[in-house]
């Protein structure tokens, strides 16, 4: 499974012969600056949330790519009145079959409106299921004890999960998230990109390692192959 890291909370999962791409916040992100969205060609694009700093660049890779959108209900509306028409609408709790597997929706605890301040809907997190792994993606969201559920309904092998605070939970509730998960390799999103987000990252890793959780932070550009 490769992984690359365009910045923020975006990353692309290729897994199972398709381009999986998340919250995509490129162009307005200067710690991104050097990646060039024209070269962005995903199968899918999922949407946590509405928030302009993961949906930036929605409609000019889907465009692009006709890539089909996935995200709760009213963030994919708002974008069909964009133009974006190759979208296909969940909610929380809700599957939907793929070419690659299957998508589950989940609760975040967050917030979530359009770029025009227009409503977004529940924010959400994904379940990702192959035959290749699972995983979880979790969008911005605070701890909560529901994701013993996610770990004992859907066992995933590793998470994404957000570690800057402020806005979503720090590295100390995510190693927590971690434990609720039963997950052992962690990528941490949504920290760094803004001065209220920012982190140690040295602190970071090693706060998780000594409590037996791996904690990987990929640099923006960066390709890795992941072994669950």
């Amino acid at each position: 499974m490769n992984i690359t890291y365009f910045g923020h909370s975006c990353f692309q999962v290729e897994i199972s012969g398709a381009k999986i791409l998340f919250d995509p916040f490129i162009k307005p992100n200067p710690l991104a600056r050097n990646i060039d969205i024209q070269t962005i060609h995903p199968d899918y694009i999922l949407i946590s949330h509405g928030h302009a700093d993961h949906v930036a660049d929605v409609p000019e890779i889907a465009k692009n790519s006709n890539a089909k959108l996935i995200a709760i209900w009213e963030v994919v509306s708002w974008f069909e009145k964009q133009g974006i028409q190759n979208g296909h609408p969940m909610n929380l709790g809700g599957s939907f079959k793929t070419d690659f597997g299957k998508i589950t929706m989940t609760q975040a605890l967050h917030s979530s409106s359009m770029p025009d301040g227009s409503y977004g809907g529940n924010p959400a997190g994904f379940v990702i299921h192959s035959e290749k792994s699972t995983f979880y993606y979790a969008g911005d969201t605070a701890l909560f004890g529901d994701m013993s559920l996610i770990a004992k309904q859907f066992k995933p092998e590793f998470a994404f999960l957000p570690i800057g605070d402020n806005f979503t939970m720090d590295f100390t509730s995510a190693l927590e998230a971690a434990k609720l998960l039963q997950v052992k390799k962690v990528i941490g999103m949504h920290y760094d990109t803004f001065d209220a987000i920012r982190i140690d990252q040295d602190e970071a890793v090693n706060y998780f390692k000594t409590n037996g959780v791996e904690l990987v932070l990929l640099k923006i550009g960066e390709t890795r192959i992941l072994n669950a």
